[in-house]
C-alpha cells in the first residue's frame, strides 16, 4: 500500500461486541503499510439509510462494504477500506463505514455516541447521512454532536473549572457533509429556488425563544455551526423507484439507476475527490496510514480505560512513533548515500568528512520533514553527535580498523626513520607530524561546526513553517468566530453574539503573540544548548566529535 497501487478489501477497524470496542490487529497491519498521507472519509447516521452503498461508490465499486436488505444492521463497529486516491498523487483514500446509529438491538446508547465520536476524531471529512429531509426530527437524531464536548478533550490537564473553547475543537475537527437520501422535496424557500448548501444553512438557523424545548432543539444546530465551519450538503433521489430492484441495488449497473441519482452520486464523489483534505492534526501535522493506526489505538484505549480520548495525548503518542520513524529513515538514507558516494577503504580524512557533511545535510532534511513535537530534541540530538557516522563505520567491516592500522603503520615508519636520522632531522619530522595532526584536528572541528550550523539552520526553517501554520490556524479560528457572531446578530441573538466577544479577544491576543512575541532566537538558543550538551567533551563549542579520530588521537598520545 505504500506506493498506493494496491486495492485492499474492506476490513473491520474497530470491533463492537457486547458494547466493548477493540481494535483489529489486521487493520492496524494494513495501515502500517501505508506511509503516504491519508484522506479519511467517515460516514455516520441511522441504520438502514444506505451509508454503505454511498461509500462503495466512493471506492468505485458496487460491492465492498456489506449492504443490508432487512431491518437488521449489517455493519458492526467501524469498517475500513483503503484505496488509491483517484486524483491526489501519493495519497491513500481511507473510507470508514460506521455501524448504524439507533439500532434497537443495542442496549447501550452510549455505545453509539462513542462510534460517532471516533468517526469525527479519525476523519478529515465527516459525512452525516439521513433520510427524506432535514427537519426537526432529523436534527433531534443528530443529538450525538451535542455530546462531543463530553466525549473528547483537547488538553490532557485542563485548568480547574476550565471549559474548553469550541475553537479548540474546530482546529482538528473534520469538514462536515450532510447527505439527505430519498429526498422528495423541491429545493425552494419562500417560492425561490435555493442550493443544497442554502437548504442546510437554513435548517441550521437557531429558533428564537426561551422555552426549554426550543433551546434543546437549538443545541444540535448550534453545535454543528460551532464545531464545523466548513459545511456542505448533498441531496439524493431514490436510486430506483422499483422496490424489487432497490433490494438488490448493489447488483445494478449505473444505467439501471435513476438518472438524477446517477448525477447526484457523481457530483458527490467528485466533490470528495477534489475537496476532501488529508488528515491533519494541530499546526498542520499530516497523518500517514501508520499514524492513523496509532490514533485509533490511543482513542480506543482511552475509551476502554473509562476516560475520554484526548487530542494532546494522542499527538504525543503519535510524535514518539513518527519521530522514531523519521530518525530511522534519515539514518537509512545517510548510510545508503555514504556507501554509494564514498570509495572505501580510504585513509583520506578530508574525503570522508566532505561526503559525511553532504549526506548528513540530506539526512537532517529528511528528519525535519517528517518529525514534529521533538521539543526536547531527543531525536535530533542523534543527528548532531557522532552516532550516525559511527553506525555507518561499524557497518563497514574493517573500515575504521583499516584507518587506524594505516595511522599506526605510518607512526611506526616515522619512528624507524627518526631512529636512523640525526636528532635534528627527527625533531623536524616530529614537528611536521604535530602539524599534520593539528591540521586533522582543524578539519575535524570545521566538520563539527558545519554539522552544528546545518542542524540549527534547518531547525530554524522548520520552526518558521510551524509558526506560519499556527498563525493560519489561529486566523481560521478567528474568522470562524467572527462569522458565527455575525450570523447570531443577523438571526436576532444579540446576547449570544456578545458572549463570543471574550473568545474573539483571546484569539486576537493569541495571534498578536504569535506574530510578535514568538521569539525564534530564544528557542534556537535553547536548542543550541541542548545540541551542544550531547557533543563529545573536547568539541562542545564547535563541530561533531568523530570517534575514530578520537581513537587516533588517543593512540598518538600513548608513550612509545
Amino acid at each position: 500500500m505504500a506506493s498506493g497501487s494496491t486495492i485492499m478489501d474492506p476490513v473491520c477497524l474497530v470491533r463492537n461486541q457486547n458494547n466493548q470496542l477493540t481494535v483489529n490487529p489486521r487493520a492496524l497491519k494494513t495501515l502500517e503499510q501505508i506511509s503516504q498521507p491519508v484522506v479519511v472519509v467517515a460516514i455516520a447516521g441511522l441504520y438502514r439509510t444506505g451509508k454503505s452503498y454511498l461509500m462503495n461508490r466512493l471506492a468505485g465499486q458496487n460491492h465492498g462494504f456489506r449492504l443490508g436488505s432487512t431491518v437488521r444492521s449489517e455493519t458492526k463497529g467501524i469498517w475500513m477500506w483503503c484505496v488509491p486516491h483517484p486524483s491526489k498523487e501519493n495519497h491513500t483514500l481511507v473510507l470508514l463505514d460506521t455501524e448504524g446509529l439507533g439500532d434497537v438491538e443495542k442496549g447501550d446508547s452510549k455505545n453509539d455516541s462513542w462510534i460517532f465520536a471516533l468517526a469525527v476524531l479519525l476523519s478529515s471529512t465527516f459525512v452525516y447521512n439521513s433520510m427524506s429531509t432535514i427537519n426537526h426530527q432529523a436534527l433531534e437524531q443528530l443529538h450525538y454532536v451535542t455530546e462531543l464536548t463530553e466525549l473528547i478533550r483537547t488538553k490532557s490537564s485542563p485548568s480547574y473549572n476550565e471549559e474548553e473553547d469550541s475553537a479548540e475543537f474546530v482546529s482538528f475537527f473534520p469538514d462536515f457533509i450532510w447527505t439527505v437520501r430519498d429526498f422528495m422535496l423541491e429545493l425552494e424557500l419562500d417560492d425561490y429556488p435555493i442550493t443544497e448548501d442554502e437548504y442546510l444553512e437554513n435548517a441550521l438557523k437557531l429558533i428564537p425563544g426561551k422555552d426549554p424545548k426550543i433551546q434543546n432543539s437549538n443545541m444540535p444546530r448550534e453545535c454543528v455551526r460551532k464545531f464545523f465551519p466548513k459545511r456542505k450538503c448533498f441531496v439524493f433521489d431514490r436510486p430506483t423507484n422499483d422496490r424489487k430492484l432497490l433490494l438488490r441495488v448493489e447488483e445494478l449497473s449505473d444505467n439501471q439507476l435513476d438518472v438524477n441519482f446517477q448525477k447526484q452520486s457523481k457530483d458527490f464523489c467528485s466533490y470528495i475527490f477534489t475537496h476532501a483534505k488529508p488528515k491533519t492534526l494541530r499546526e498542520g501535522i499530516t497523518v500517514t496510514g501508520g499514524g492513523l493506526g496509532t490514533l485509533v489505538e490511543a482513542y480506543v484505549n482511552a475509551i476502554n480505560s473509562g476516560g475520554v480520548p484526548c487530542l494532546e495525548n494522542a499527538v504525543i503518542t503519535l510524535a514518539e512513533r513518527e519521530n522514531s520513524a523519521a530518525m530511522q529513515k534519515a539514518a537509512d538514507h545517510y548510510n545508503e548515500q555514504m556507501t554509494q558516494r564514498l570509495n572505501l577503504p580510504t585513509d583520506t580524512l578530508q574525503e570522508l568528512l566532505e561526503v559525511h557533511t553532504a549526506c548528513e545535510k540530506e539526512a537532517i532534511a529528511i528528519f525535519m520533514e517528517r518529525s514534529f513535537k521533538d521539543d526536547k530534541l531527543m531525536f535530533q540530538k542523534k543527528l548532531v553527535a557522532n552516532q550516525v557516522l559511527q553506525s555507518y563505520l561499524q557497518s563497514q567491516a574493517g573500515v575504521e580498523e583499516a584507518i587506524l592500522q594505516a595511522d599506526q603503520a605510518l607512526t611506526a615508519g616515522d619512528k624507524a626513520m627518526a631512529a636512523e636520522c640525526a636528532k635534528k632531522d627527527a625533531a623536524e619530522r616530529e614537528q611536521e607530524l604535530l602539524r599534520e595532526k593539528q591540521n586533522e584536528e582543524e578539519q575535524k572541528m570545521e566538520a563539527q561546526e558545519r554539522s552544528f550550523k546545518e542542524n540549527l539552520a534547518q531547525l530554524q526553517e522548520k520552526m518558521e513553517r510551524e509558526r506560519e501554520n499556527l498563525l493560519r490556524e489561529q486566523e481560521t479560528m478567528l474568522e470562524h468566530k467572527l462569522k458565527m457572531q455575525k450570523e447570531l446578530l443577523t438571526d436576532g441573538f444579540k446576547k449570544e453574539a456578545e458572549a463570543l466577544d471574550k473568545e474573539i479577544d483571546q484569539l486576537k491576543e493569541g495571534i498578536r503573540t504569535t506574530e510578535k512575541s514568538f521569539n525564534i532566537s530564544d528557542v534556537l538558543d535553547m536548542a543550541s544548548m541542548a545540541l551542544v550538551a550531547v557533543l563529545p567533551g573536547p568539541y562542545k563549542v564547535v563541530g561533531m566529535g568523530l570517534k575514530f579520530l578520537g581513537d587516533r588521537m588517543k593512540g598518538a598520545e600513548k608513550p612509545s
